[in-house]
């Protein structure tokens, strides 16, 4: 999605104080999505949401449930209309829309999971951005760890490429990795 800055996953909605994956406590693992409203709204970005999962079954644990922690009544509201709809469509969600109190950043291992487990690629990033830090953070980290999970068309992908800064090899493991397995 062009209009995602970065993204980060975590922990969120408990009341466990520095939760990790090893002791979550009753928080949820969540994702943290920067974005720049003017490319992207929030809506389609529920509608990303929307689309990635099943709301339509209760989820096994806290750990796992589905929700929406939003920062600000306008994007409760969103929320909460986006989840009318789709309950229209679908049947009861099991779907939580929660004021977002803290976000906890979650370990290094977790971040960017795609990218991570695509050898070739995470190790051309592992040199770019030796901090674990800086390769959280990154844009164009974000970005490939979106088309190898298969979001994105081909025609946005290569217009993007170029810019993630990757050798011309790492370049060409990244069209092999979204051709022999995305969603594209």
């Amino acid at each position: 999605m062009d209009g995602v800055v970065r993204t980060r996953v975590g922990y969120a909605g408990g009341s466990t104080t520095a939760p990790t994956y090893r002791s979550i406590g009753d928080h949820s693992e969540t994702i943290q999505v920067d974005y720049d409203p003017e490319r992207v709204s929030f809506s389609e970005l529920l509608d990303v949401f929307w689309s990635s999962h099943r709301p339509t079954s209760p989820a096994w644990s806290r750990q796992y449930a589905s929700a929406i922690f939003t920062h600000d009544p306008e994007q409760e509201r969103f929320a909460r209309e986006s989840k009318e709809r789709m309950e229209s469509r679908l049947g009861p969600l099991y779907t939580d829309i929660v004021s977002l109190d803290r976000f906890y950043v979650a370990e290094d291992y977790h971040q960017k999971y795609r990218l991570r487990n695509t050898r070739g690629l995470f190790r051309e990033f592992e040199a770019m951005y030796p901090d674990a830090g800086d390769f959280r953070e990154s844009t164009a980290a974000a970005r490939v760890n979106g088309y190898l999970d298969g979001y994105g068309t081909r025609s946005e992908l290569e217009a993007q490429i170029d810019a993630f800064g990757m050798t011309p090899a790492g370049a060409e493991l990244l069209r092999n990795a979204v051709s022999s397995g995305s969603r594209l």
